[in-house]
């Protein structure tokens, strides 16, 4: 089947009827809307279609891994019968997830919708059913918001400029005024027919500059006033979307960070998935940098979200369960986010998540007020002290838990009030010397010291035009690990570093005993036990010029 778009006369008439003019501003969400979207904190996101049959990435594959040809008709093959919108809304809540991001289409423009605009849609598969509507109205039975992302670019429709692979081919004839109707004719029917929405998720404006953008916001803003709407129509829009990675500490403008469970943002089989603290961690230095976690699944070609990924998911809906207030209705801070601890607040609480023990007391910057107690969530009193711009305390050795030890903090006053603290970070490696092979402009701030001080606002940076580089870790004494993560700094989409070698000093030569292509914002390594006194990243190959954040061993159990 070749898909048929409704002409340009028609979407221009169904525009006008709902907007009246688009201009560079756009009408802001109202902060009870911004509030609501905050106080959830933690969703799902689901990349989802016909690209699931090949098990490669949604979008981003079409005319690389799979030719253009093939990815266009898979439509034609799919037909998860096995899909179940009540049940992928009872794995979210079984997360503790409040609201789910749906991929209502993607680059590829394949709409998971019944959508007049386009044939290029679930209804003309074998399947012959409306994902959104069912999603949407289980969503609505079961208590969860629904949002739907909807990618501004689209490689498939005729009046895009661009095209696969990748968006970098530019088309020999567009029309992006007439895509631009197109966009805001599905718009208006998601959130007509599927709404009210929670949130609408748009991505990759490529095209789309800030004029055009306010009207497609100003468009969703007059239908739906309290919709919250994302930073990649091409305008700012109401919260930032970081993707694969965490920040720190941001107040001053709401943000939800992006990141998938296992590698691939569509399913793919024997995907790496995170572990259980990888997952946790996630969640918790999001929301102690002040944003939200849209966590990513992607189900498989049945309809079915993978049963490990389920287990995982349930996983941290236990810990929820638990720790949970220290999490929904919170704010990030007071202090800024380190390597070891982040912190979130509510009214008169401050929950301080110890994130890898420590041996003795803790000492960080005191409160601007009165700790009137401190204890551990869920648990006894701890003794502390506040005095010399010091709040010390100290976990007894026997309530350490190994994913996130949470100290909670009842203070005089509120604690929104506080403007952002420093941490007084510890070094991620007691007495751990680095060194590199060169720093950015020979200049301090950005020297190799910085992956080990624990202050994820540091970092070791090297000099313009460098491809290959090495930072050395020189420990104290003899020491043993049997694994370790290393924060890339400044990577989006995909990591500076495509080689590299991980290797421990023998005696005066080096043996590589881990090595791979990539790097990216949070990666994780196990292996054999290593002992050694010291280990070496050596940087083989890479785009930009590699910049590193934080190295943090895994020690033996």
């Amino acid at each position: 089947m070749i898909a048929k778009f409704t002409p340009l006369v028609i979407l221009a008439a169904i525009a006008t009827t709902v907007i009246v003019h688009a201009s560079p501003e756009f009408t802001a969400a109202t902060p009870a809307a911004i509030k609501r979207w905050q106080d959830s904190r933690f969703g799902m996101f689901i990349h989802w279609g016909p690209v699931s049959l090949t098990g490669q990435e949604i979008g981003w594959s079409r005319g690389n891994e799979v030719s253009v040809e093939e990815y266009d008709c898979l439509y034609k093959r799919f037909n998860p019968t096995e899909f179940n919108a009540d049940e992928w809304v009872s794995i979210a809540k079984a997360a503790g997830m409040k609201y789910i991001v749906l991929t209502t289409k993607h680059h590829d423009g394949f709409c998971l919708w019944n959508t007049q605009q386009t044939d290029y849609n679930i209804m003309n598969t074998p399947f012959k059913r409306d994902v959104v509507k069912e999603l949407a109205e289980a969503c609505e039975r079961g208590g969860i918001s629904f949002g739907a992302y909807y990618s501004t670019c689209d490689w498939y429709h005729p009046d895009f400029p661009l095209t696969s692979p990748r968006g970098k081919t530019p088309r020999e004839k567009s029309n992006l005024d007439a895509y631009t109707e197109y966009l805001k004719a599905q718009t208006k029917e998601l959130l007509t027919q599927y709404g009210p929405l929670f949130t609408l998720w748009y991505d990759v404006p490529q095209k789309f500059d800030p004029e055009r953008g306010a009207g497609v916001i100003n468009l969703a803003r007059s239908i739906q006033p309290d919709i919250v709407i994302n930073d990649r129509t091409g305008a700012k829009g109401d919260y930032d979307t970081p993707e694969q990675k965490i920040g720190g500490l941001q107040i001053d403008r709401p943000w939800e960070t992006c990141m998938t469970i296992c590698e691939q943002w569509a399913w793919k089989p024997n995907d790496k998935m995170k572990s259980l603290q990888q997952c946790i961690h996630t969640l918790i230095r999001t929301n102690g940098g002040d944003g939200n976690l849209l966590f990513n699944v992607g189900p498989m070609p049945s309809g079915k979200i993978e049963d490990r990924q389920i287990e995982r998911l349930k996983q941290m809906g236990a810990w929820l369960a638990e720790n949970g207030a220290a999490v929904y209705g919170t704010r990030g801070g007071p202090w800024k986010p380190s390597s070891h601890m982040v912190s979130t607040r509510k009214d008169n609480k401050i929950y301080l998540h110890l994130l890898r023990k420590v041996d003795g007391p803790i000492s960080m910057t005191a409160l601007p007020t009165k700790v009137i107690s401190a204890k551990l969530l869920n648990g006894p009193a701890i003794q502390f002290s506040q005095q010399n711009n010091h709040l010390s305390f100290e976990v007894p050795t026997s309530l350490w838990d190994e994913i996130d030890t949470i100290v909670e903090l009842t203070i005089d006053g509120n604690s929104f009030a506080i403007q952002p603290i420093q941490a007084a970070a510890l070094p991620n490696i007691p007495g751990a010397k680095a060194t590199a092979s060169a720093t950015l402009e020979n200049d301090p701030q950005y020297h190799a010291g910085g992956v080990l001080d624990g202050d994820i606002e540091t970092r070791w940076a090297t000099p313009e035009g460098t491809k290959q580089a090495w930072l050395q870790i020189d420990f104290a004494q003899e020491t043993s690990f049997s694994g370790i993560t290393i924060e890339e700094a400044l990577c989006t989409h995909s990591s500076r570093v495509k080689k590299f070698e991980l290797q421990k000093k023998s005696g005066d030569s080096w043996t590589t005993f881990h090595s791979g292509n990539s790097l990216g914002a949070h990666f994780s390594a196990s292996f054999a036990p290593i002992t050694t006194s010291s280990i070496r990243l050596h940087i083989l190959d890479a785009t930009e010029e590699p910049t590193i954040s934080e190295l943090l061993l895994i020690q033996n159990p």
